[in-house]
């Protein structure tokens, strides 16, 4: 996997987000408390409400739309909701924050 750096964990709040501008879209990518971070798409499943606008919690993230929650691990609205949002693949490295881009053009030629 080619990985591409997008930040440091330091520029993200704890149990906070940032979005990231791509080619194919805005990513959204969190850190929780216990400083793990996830990416997802900056698009809730349910009207395209702006996740990385949304209040962290544990490993999930709610919408600050109409409150859908999403799982930061898989993507997938919790509870009676239904959809799920991308999840893309992030590494941590010394806190250095790297994403792999080809993942994103991979979906987008799809």
């Amino acid at each position: 996997m080619d990985w591409h750096l997008i930040g440091d964990i330091s520029d993200i709040p704890l149990r906070g987000a940032r979005c990231v501008k791509t080619p194919q879209g805005r990513i959204a990518v969190f850190r929780t408390a216990e400083d793990e971070v996830f990416a997802t798409d900056d698009r809730c499943p349910h009207k395209g409400g702006p996740l990385s606008q949304g209040i962290v919690h544990g490993k999930a993230v709610t919408c600050p739309l109409h409150n859908w929650v999403i799982s930061l691990e898989t993507g997938k609205a919790l509870g009676a909701d239904e959809g799920e949002v991308r999840t893309i693949p992030l590494r941590n490295d010394n806190g250095r924050l790297f994403i792999a881009l080809e993942t994103l053009m991979t979906v987008a030629a799809e």
